[in-house]
């Protein structure tokens, strides 16, 4: 929709020089997310895949986990007081039979750009509500090397970036380092929704083989929306939160942090690295 970035006058000063110019910046608007037609969250975004973006939100509240629990999703017509439409409410329709969770419904959450759902979820509220356990069987298996190269095929795949410096991105590889998906938001949750809620929509979950990358820190939210979706292998080039590194223990999920050059800490799941020397299964 041509609303991803916009174009701001700056005033701009380098070395004692002045001057003005045009700056394209990255877009934030709010998205409210409707379930069946009542208002369920609203979170912070850079429009664009927000259909995904609603769908993953969806998969890690554990409303959906497979493209035959959603009917469909529409954006909402007459969102502001002349009926005109601003494409910032979109409404999503589960099929019939589709059991809603009670906590899910049971609140009207207001999500930002930077942190999501702050402190909504415990770790057995994880545990007991997704429905894609990570089971990959026989364990993926990757070696620092393949790790190592991953942050830059993010960084070379960010678009948008590149013209503003001021988005987080997320992307798909698969065990052997293969792109499948990249997405831009700036907020780094929603990169990761917009991920998850095109493979729904693809019919690919649960994604048992593959990695997720994202940009910056990984927080209890991304350890949570990798493990709601089936992701094994959580990488950031960022710290991890006490209570991401506690949820990827308790569930299975490979978590590495600091994910810079060939220096990386794995905080959980370290059976999973294939480590110089090591013999298969060590």
């Amino acid at each position: 929709m041509g609303r991803v970035t916009e174009r701001r006058r700056v005033l701009r000063i380098r070395d004692g020089a002045v001057s003005t110019r045009p700056d394209t910046l990255v877009a934030e608007e709010p998205l409210e997310i409707r379930l069946n037609g009542r208002p369920l969250a609203i979170t912070m975004r850079t429009p664009g895949d927000d259909f995904a973006l609603a769908a993953g939100f969806l998969v890690s509240e554990g409303v959906l986990a497979a493209a035959s629990d959603l009917r469909n999703i529409v954006y909402c017509a007459g969102a502001t007081s002349d009926g005109s439409n601003t494409y910032n409410v979109v409404d999503v329709s589960t099929a019939p039979g589709v059991v809603l969770p009670e906590f899910g419904l049971e609140r009207n959450v207001y999500t930002s750009s930077s942190c999501g759902l702050c402190g909504k979820a415990s770790l057995d509220a994880v545990r007991t509500t997704t429905r894609w356990p990570i089971a990959d069987t026989p364990p993926v298996r990757v070696t620092p090397g393949l790790l190592a190269c991953l942050p830059e095929r993010l960084r070379a795949a960010q678009r948008v970036f590149d013209r503003t410096g001021g988005l987080h991105a997320a992307a798909l590889f698969t065990e052997d380092g293969e792109l499948l998906d990249t997405r831009e938001d700036v907020g780094r949750h929603n990169a990761v929704d917009k991920l998850v809620g095109r493979a729904l929509q693809n019919g690919d979950l649960p994604l048992s083989r593959t990695i997720l990358m994202v940009s910056g820190r990984a927080s209890f939210e991304l350890a949570q929306k990798a493990v709601m979706a089936g992701v094994p292998v959580l990488a950031a080039v960022s710290a991890p939160s006490s209570l991401a590194v506690d949820l990827a223990a308790e569930t299975g999920l490979t978590l590495v942090g600091f994910l810079r050059g060939g220096s990386m800490n794995v905080y959980a799941g370290e059976d999973r690295i294939a480590l110089p020397g090591a013999a298969p299964g060590d």
